[in-house]
């Protein structure tokens, strides 16, 4: 027994990384229907991995961030401003996909009294507010809350301010940078034992029927977020390549949805789409800037995730919904999506916000929040999956449209 045990663990540690989490996966699930005791041991190897990557995404995204901009050459032109209108505008039209999904395939749930010990916001002018008070957030204190407005904001302070540095200092920087995201890659790589231990903790604790009970609504969340990505996002990628989307598409999903699909952090991923943007051979200097500002306001997974289960609680107390208050859903959803970043329980806890549009009472709100949390096994996972594999796909389209305008008008020259 204890050899097979030590072959299993070799292999896990080894090998084709989404075949070894799949693989993690049924083992996981095996261990929670066989041997319930050992699952909850196995869960503290979960933890530690969620632990691992909570605990090094923050200051990865800090060094990124400050390295990149500060060996930014100033002859070098980057091309940020196409890429951030995709993500508002990808957040936006997922809201409305799922404005659109929600009363095609209207879902009612059975509500009780369930509470849960956080406070959601109150209003969108309290989301505002705490989203300017991240952004001057302490360093120090922006690094231990992962507040990631925050650490933005500081590594791009950070980067403006070492321009004028000595290159053995910007060198220095750009060392720790490579240093950081090979520590993420490391723990990425650990990835099966920590999806083992999380997959067979939940069902021990839950069970399978715990996420069949919800069936309807992951249904509705998960085709949502697949329209998404293989209709509305193709569609906004071909109107600026004006070519076949779909092979970058399903690169960009395969390469970077998967393994974001698993760590669910899009800070984390950070270091894998940084790797893929490089194979894709974009420009580093732009990048190496829309990368980490994707994982943080490029939110078109938690714009799907907060319309999708405000509007089942609008359906399950049959409130009355007009086109106009259909259309101030989805910006604010939208809106609200690109400050889940750093908040604790992401998206989910924007969910009342929203609701409150409707009169929808907060305590009612947050019996929806505990819904989403049950199903956050795959909910979550694939919010992060689209996310993350958006944030590249956004990029390349962005890259790959300025470098055929710029072959264009050199074919005019010659031809001139």
């Amino acid at each position: 027994m204890k050899k097979v045990l030590l072959r299993v663990g070799s292999w896990l540690s080894g090998g084709n990384l989404v075949i070894r989490i799949l693989a993690g996966i049924i083992l996981g699930i095996i261990l929670a229907e066989l041997i319930p005791s050992a699952a909850s041991l196995a869960g503290l190897l979960g933890v530690l991995f969620v632990h691992a990557l909570k605990a090094v995404a923050p200051f990865l995204v800090l060094v990124l961030v400050a390295s990149s901009i500060a060996n930014q050459k100033s002859s070098q032109h980057t091309n940020i401003k196409p890429i951030v209108l995709l993500y508002l505008l990808g957040t936006f039209l997922a809201a409305t996909v799922a404005v659109f999904m929600s009363f095609l395939f209207p879902v009612t749930l059975t509500l009780s009294n369930i509470s849960h010990g956080v406070m959601p916001p109150s209003g969108i002018l309290e989301v505002f507010n705490d989203l300017l008070l991240k952004m001057v957030d302490n360093p120090f204190n922006a690094l231990v809350s992962a507040n990631f407005i925050g650490i933005l904001v500081w590594g791009v302070a950070l980067g403006l301010s070492m321009k004028s540095a000595s290159a053995s200092t910007k060198d220095m920087l750009a060392d720790i940078s490579k240093a950081v995201s090979s520590i993420v890659r490391f723990i990425i790589q650990l990835a099966p034992f920590g999806i083992f231990g999380l997959v067979a903790s939940t069902i021990e604790k839950a069970g399978l029927s715990a996420l069949l009970g919800y069936s309807q609504l992951l249904v509705v969340l998960i085709g949502t977020m697949l329209i998404v990505a293989l209709v509305v996002n193709p569609l906004l990628v071909y109107l600026h390549i004006r070519r076949n989307p779909y092979p970058l598409v399903f690169h960009c999903l395969k390469e970077s949805g998967i393994t974001a699909f698993f760590t669910r952090s899009s800070a984390a991923n950070i270091p894998v789409n940084m790797q893929l943007c490089k194979r894709l051979n974009l420009h580093e200097d732009t990048y190496s800037v829309s990368i980490p500002l994707g994982a943080n306001v490029n939110m078109g997974g938690a714009a799907v995730t907060i319309t999708v289960l405000t509007l089942a609680a609008v359906h399950t107390l049959g409130v009355e919904l007009n086109i106009f208050t259909a259309v101030l859903l989805s910006l604010v959803a939208a809106i609200a999506a690109c400050g889940a970043s750093g908040v604790a329980g992401g998206s989910l806890l924007l969910v009342p916000l929203a609701c409150s549009l409707f009169g929808i009472d907060s305590s009612i709100a947050m019996q929806v929040v505990a819904v989403g949390f049950i199903i956050g096994v795959l909910q979550d996972s694939c919010e992060t999956g689209l996310n993350s594999s958006t944030d590249v796909l956004f990029t390349a389209a962005a890259c790959m449209a300025k470098e055929a305008k710029q072959r264009k008008i050199g074919d005019e020259a010659v031809h001139n």
